[in-house]
């Protein structure tokens, strides 16, 4: 069974503070997006790679991959108005791409986790392979959670209404796996929720679960931190530090790349 993925990088980094994409903010003096595709290609299981970029960057997107050092070999496609659109809009590049393969391992992953280790990603394919059509990797959750009454009241202050037991809870990651024909038709299923940020998914599990598919969890990684905010990149620089003195890192990852 082919694996092949799918790397989301069309989003704003507004949040970031970022002056264009988030994909293009350097982590190390390499953009974020070169970490995140090498983080998966490193693993020697991907046979094809497709990038999403915001519509208006798709050029610029090829470049900064085509001139990073090694340079990274993968499709740029412009994503849509939200991350489901943008995942769907890659999603038929691969299905173009894969011809008649039926059967393939579809990973998911967002660019802003540029650290992912290659041993998670490995055990999100395996739990593919080894029958399962929706897997996400996940980190059991250390708080205590309370879920809020969002109809109405003071926006200052929201009444709880519940207290989920945390030993179920887990907080979700991507890489996210799943069968070529699971995912096709999660995305099918939840097409017209695409367009709008207020009903799109957040994430392919969800849309996986409203269609009905089972999804199951496997360990995440501490090192799999999503990069949203300034104090996200700063904690991200200082894991890649650790990581490139324990020697953790692939040959070339922390050289400057294109920005």
């Amino acid at each position: 069974m082919r694996t092949v993925a799918i790397l989301t990088a069309a989003g704003s980094g507004s949040r970031l503070g970022a002056r264009g994409p988030k994909a293009f903010v350097a982590l190390g003096g390499v953009p974020l997006v070169v970490h995140a595709a090498r983080a998966l290609l490193d693993t020697g299981l991907i046979d094809l790679l497709v990038v999403t970029a915001p519509a208006d960057q798709v050029a610029a997107m090829g470049q900064v991959l085509r001139t990073a050092r090694p340079p990274v070999v993968a499709e740029v496609v412009a994503g849509g108005a939200t991350r489901q659109a943008s995942v769907a809009a890659g999603l038929a590049r691969l299905t173009s791409l894969l011809g008649t393969v039926t059967s393939a391992v579809v990973l998911v992953h967002d660019a802003a986790r540029p650290l992912v280790p290659a041993s998670m990603v490995r055990r999100v394919v395996e739990a593919v392979r080894s029958g399962h059509d929706a897997v996400v990797p996940g980190l059991a959750v250390t708080d205590t959670v309370k879920e809020v009454d969002l109809s109405a009241g003071d926006q200052a202050a929201r009444r709880v209404v519940a207290t989920p037991d945390r030993r179920a809870l887990r907080s979700v990651q991507t890489p996210q796996g799943f069968t070529l024909s699971a995912l096709l038709r999660a995305h099918e299923a939840g097409a017209s929720r695409a367009q709008d940020e207020a009903t799109a998914a957040t994430d392919d599990a969800s849309l996986a679960e409203a269609a009905g598919i089972d999804v199951w969890v496997v360990e995440g990684h501490q090192d799999a931190l999503k990069v949203t905010t300034a104090r996200d990149l700063a904690m991200a620089e200082l894991m890649l530090t650790d990581l490139h003195a324990a020697g953790a890192l692939p040959a070339g990852t922390t050289q400057a790349g294109a920005s």
